[in-house]
């Protein structure tokens, strides 16, 4: 498929039943209009009160590939793939500057001045009081991003993989990030045009882990 074919996109429940994940890419490129898209559609997910706490790295230039797949294992997707996204969560992202994100939900209409007002003491207060699992909230934030990118992807006829298997303080190092302590990295997703058939490897009965009320009252369906 060329980057630059005009496809009709699939809605969501067709994307997240048709995704799956993919190790082997072509090299075709992404369209600089597609990619956008793909950027777009990723930062429009949701984060705790909305302080979008991800740094979101787009590794295109191919010393930087070769320099990421080797902080993963030399996992060749990255070096097939034309983009690859590197997901890293600021776990003190609550804790600085919030007037931009505080300024345009006032702009927009989303929160009213006493919204404001009350968040430029909450936000603070909450990710102190969070203590050692700011790191962990951050990462649920930067998940969410990522999962919306894999389902933007497919509905726009790309693959992509969650890739798990990488040394943290390697990647910060690609990305310009050794000297930061605190950043997290949550997770990394190759980005192109599958070079293998989606086979699906099926899923496990409701019964196995999908319950009601209480672990071990299985839903049925």
């Amino acid at each position: 498929m060329s980057s630059i074919t005009q496809i009709q996109p699939l809605d969501v429940p067709s994307a997240i039943a048709q995704r799956r994940s993919i190790k082997t890419f072509k090299t075709d490129p992404i369209a600089p209009e597609l990619l956008k898209q793909l950027v777009e559609l990723t930062v429009a997910a949701p984060s705790s009160f909305n302080i979008q706490d991800w740094q979101i790295i787009l590794i295109q230039d191919e010393a930087q590939k070769a320099a990421l797949a080797a902080a993963a294992w030399n996992q060749q997707q990255i070096i097939q793939a034309p983009v690859t996204f590197v997901f890293a969560a600021d776990p003190t992202a609550g804790n600085k500057d919030l007037t931009p994100i505080l300024e345009q939900g006032l702009q927009t209409g989303a929160w009213n001045e006493g919204t404001v007002n009350y968040f430029k003491n909450a936000v603070p207060q909450f990710q102190n009081a969070l203590g050692d699992k700011q790191r962990e909230y951050a990462i649920k934030d930067a998940m969410i991003a990522a999962t919306h990118l894999v389902l933007a992807a497919e509905s726009l006829g790309l693959s992509t993989c969650f890739m798990n298997g990488w040394l943290e303080e390697k990647v910060k190092e690609v990305i310009g990030a050794a000297d930061n302590p605190d950043l997290a990295i949550a997770v990394v997703v190759p980005v192109g045009y599958a070079a293998e058939p989606r086979l699906n490897p099926g899923r496990l009965p409701f019964s196995y882990n999908v319950s009601v009320d209480r672990i071990g009252n299985p839903y049925k369906g």
